[in-house]
């Protein structure tokens, strides 16, 4: 076989490859941006009281708090 035909060769081996993702993609069911921005927007409404970052964390429970002053200084 000529190099030729092996280039010809894995030029349609990737083809098929790349069409067999494409197909993959094609079945993936989808959703309108609308409606993910929607269902996102009410998760982080309705964890927003959970939320460490918003809303703090005691700091009876805080795992990092300090709980000696450094002697060294």
């Amino acid at each position: 076989m000529s190099s030729w035909g092996k280039s010809q060769d894995s030029a349609v081996l990737m083809m098929k490859k790349q069409v067999e993702q494409l197909r993959r993609e094609a079945m993936m069911e989808r959703v309108k941006v609308s409606q993910a921005a929607a269902e996102l927007r009410n998760y982080t409404q309705q964890n927003a009281p959970h939320d460490g970052l918003l809303v703090g964390i005691p700091s009876s429970q805080n795992p990092f708090k300090e709980s000696t002053k450094c002697n060294i200084l």
